[in-house]
């Protein structure tokens, strides 16, 4: 496979590719130093990080931890993904059709389109994609991407790859350009120093100009910080917040929980909003928890994260906790107030829309009611309820902009 990939490229492009691959060996992935998220952005301005610097012959730089500075000769057309902010990424770009591989694309084809199904004429179809969990070198020739839009740092805990793996395929295919330690700022692997955190925006601002895409990034930027503004001066006080817990669960009989308010994007539809965390520290994001346990901690609402994936029956997961003696007594419960969640691992347009999703369900006061939900895509709301414009959104991704 390398031969072909070698022989069978145009100039052009594996110029692209080996400049690129170049500038990655030669940093050996070397990024900036940080460990707040609030302060990532401010630092990227200081040293230069994340600016897209031009190279020459229309060639261009753009720096992210933690590879460092990647040279691109011109924008990617197809796009190699692990991990679903970076899909999603891709898609809000206008690139979804164009993605090669990503983790369980069939399970999060069906859930994204869920939230896809209110964006005015645009379509996604990840189903049978290359399953990238575990990526091979051999499988990455194959798919000839023009970027892995993927954490090396991340990959790298797998035993089967090291350094010198990441720099061939950055030298022979295309180079490697995202960010996943982000995620709840988690230790990087040995040897991998100076890793850098950014928030889910910073870094979509970021993937943004390595495919010369700053006029969407900045719409879609701007949809999100009007979104925030109305959020941030409609928060009641916080004695009038609720204790939430997030859970996901196949069954009643492995419930994991997830912390609503640490570092990272992952609570990023989460920690704005303030609510009061129901297990007050008792209990570690991603445990396995019992409803006795629940049931001590007695939020007011629970965030069951999936509930919208087309074959997740809300329905019956409320009703086994109903049916459930000890279940049944949790306030949460007994109010009714067992409300879906989408996927932690949000790009943009998800994070939009459980944004929304997540304002209505806590504060219904403040941001309108959430619609009872049961299945099928994400509910209806009257547009006067609607905390963005979903034909605005669509038009973004459709290059209407």
């Amino acid at each position: 496979m390398a031969d072909d990939t070698t022989d069978s490229e145009s100039p052009t492009r594996r110029e692209y590719v080996k400049y690129g691959g170049t500038v990655l060996s030669a940093g050996l992935l070397a990024g900036c130093t940080s460990d707040a998220e609030g302060e990532a952005g401010a630092r990227r301005t200081e040293s230069g990080s994340g600016t897209d610097t031009p190279t020459g012959n229309g060639s261009y730089s753009v720096s992210m931890s933690p590879m460092g500075a990647v040279t691109f000769d011109s924008p990617p057309e197809t796009v190699f993904t692990r991990l679903t902010h970076h899909a999603d990424m891709a898609f809000a770009l206008g690139r979804g059709d164009t993605v090669t591989a990503m983790h369980a694309p069939d399970y999060y084809s069906g859930l994204w389109n869920q939230f896809v199904e209110r964006l005015p004429g645009v379509s996604l179809d990840w189903t049978g994609l290359y399953s990238s969990w575990e990526p091979s070198k051999e499988k990455l020739y194959e798919l000839d991407s023009d970027i892995h839009l993927a954490d090396p740092a991340w990959i790298a805990k797998q035993d089967n790859w090291g350094r010198e793996d990441f720099a061939e395929i950055a030298t022979n295919v295309s180079p490697w350009f995202g960010n996943s330690l982000s995620d709840r700022h988690a230790e990087p692997p040995s040897g991998w120093t100076d890793y850098e955190y950014y928030t889910l925006w910073e870094q979509f601002e970021l993937v943004a100009e390595a495919f010369q895409e700053q006029a969407r990034y900045e719409a879609l930027a701007a949809i999100h910080d009007e979104m925030r503004s109305t959020i941030d001066a409609n928060l009641p006080p916080e004695s009038e917040r609720p204790s939430t817990v997030m859970l996901a669960a196949a069954d009643i009989d492995e419930i994991y929980a997830y912390t609503l308010d640490n570092p990272g994007f992952l609570t990023a539809h989460t920690r704005p909003f303030g609510a009061r965390d129901a297990f007050e520290g008792s209990v570690e994001t991603n445990s396995v928890v019992d409803f006795e346990t629940l049931l001590a901690a007695d939020p007011d609402v629970i965030l069951h994260l999936g509930g919208f994936e087309p074959s997740t029956s809300l329905p019956e997961r409320r009703e086994a906790f109903k049916s459930d003696p000890v279940g049944s007594e949790i306030t949460a419960v007994q109010n009714d107030r067992i409300y879906p969640q989408g996927a932690r691992y949000q790009g943009p347009i998800l994070h939009l829309f459980q944004l929304e999703m997540t304002a209505k369900q806590l504060y219904p006061d403040q941001f309108g009611e959430w619609p009872t939900y049961t299945e099928g895509p994400y509910p209806e709301i009257p547009s006067e309820e609607q905390l963005f414009d979903r034909q605005r959104v669509a038009d973004i991704v459709n290059g209407e902009i």
